[in-house]
């Protein structure tokens, strides 16, 4: 019974959501309507997620998660892109990273520890992850010091912007190769154990299908919650920068937030950190240096200097997060601790 009120919710919702956008209604009741239909879309893709999972293993499920969840952000940010709206992009690729790493995995660890005392996972690739997080960090923080220090011209900044972009996607391909491939049985999570008793929703075709379908009513429901955005900053006078790094970066990373915390309450703690650690290191390795290479193509490089605000808060959240992953064992606290920092940059972000 909830299942099937849980589906028409989902409907109605979506539905109204588009009817509300086409139609042009009242800003507000779009800017609503459009966060209830993200809530019901994201447990959608949160149930199809874990099916998939299921047929592929925790660590594949958890990288399809984080991939169809960073599709609707992608997206939207060709939109802003073709736009030039280059420094919103940048605060919502910051509010990206910042809101996996620390509201994601914040509140996966939170829930999952009031539950379970202690959960596990693979150290190696929690100490893998460590090293890849910082490596996004040096990317980022090396162009914006050279760019100021050195006043390199629009020329000299574009080309080191395009040159670290190719490093980043070649390196985050190989990450792939090596944990995927090659070292797959290294990085596996051993300890998590299979629980043949319990059946998945659908079968393996079903499944897919409906991890698709969920990913292109995400990438709707977001563009529409979007295009409210610019009233909805108005009328409560937010930052640009806030609402690029916090109000988008959250509507974004909505399925994530769902089918981590989803995994993590069912002691799936491996596929819940690869959601969210994998996630946010898809966006700085691989979405970030793309936008980079679309924007080119489409005549106006944007380059890949962030703002010392934005650096700050990319890098201690690498930090915590880093800290806190790299045993392979997590508890309720220590979610705790990823929220209050996650807190405290929205307040400093807020008051920018």
């Amino acid at each position: 019974m909830r299942k099937n009120l849980f589906y028409v919710g989902l409907i109605v919702m979506f539905l109204l959501s588009a009817v509300g956008h086409y139609a042009h209604w009242n800003m507000t009741l779009q800017f609503v309507l459009s966060a209830i239909a993200v809530i019901f879309v994201a447990g959608f893709l949160g149930k199809a997620t874990e099916s998939v999972a299921h047929y592929a293993g925790e660590r594949v499920g958890g990288f399809l998660n984080a991939t169809f969840g960073n599709a609707a952000e992608l997206i939207i940010a060709f939109f802003l892109i073709k736009e030039g709206l280059f420094e919103t992009v940048k605060a919502s690729i910051t509010g990206s990273i910042i809101g996996n790493l620390l509201l994601v995995l914040g509140l996966s660890l939170f829930a999952g520890g009031l539950k379970f005392k202690e959960q596990t996972f693979n150290a190696r690739l929690g100490e893998h992850n460590s090293t890849l997080m910082i490596m996004a960090v040096i990317a980022l923080f090396v162009p914006a010091v050279f760019v100021g220090a050195e006043h390199f011209t629009v020329t000299q900044d574009r080309t080191l912007s395009l040159i670290v972009a190719g490093i980043l996607i070649v390196s985050y391909l190989l990450w792939l190769v090596f944990s995927m491939i090659t070292h797959k049985e290294m990085l596996a999570d051993k300890e998590m154990k299979a629980d043949h008793d319990e059946e998945p929703l659908w079968s393996k075709g079903k499944s897919i299908v409906f991890l698709i379908l969920a990913t292109v009513m995400v990438a709707f429901v977001s563009e529409w919650l979007v295009h409210t955005l610019d009233t909805f900053s108005e009328q409560f006078g937010l930052s640009e920068l806030f609402v690029g790094a916090f109000v988008v970066a959250i509507v974004g990373n909505a399925a994530e937030h769902s089918a981590a915390i989803m995994l993590a309450m069912k002691n799936k703690i491996g596929a819940a950190v690869e959601i969210a650690i994998g996630s946010s290191l898809q966006i700085a390795l691989f979405v970030a240096p793309v936008l980079i290479f679309v924007s080119a193509l489409m005549g106006n490089t944007m380059d890949i200097v962030f703002t010392p605000i934005e650096l700050t808060a990319i890098g201690v959240s690498v930090f915590i997060a880093s800290s806190v992953s790299r045993d392979g064992r997590t508890n309720w606290y220590e979610g705790f601790l990823l929220l209050m920092v996650y807190v405290i940059l929205g307040v400093a972000f807020f008051l920018v």
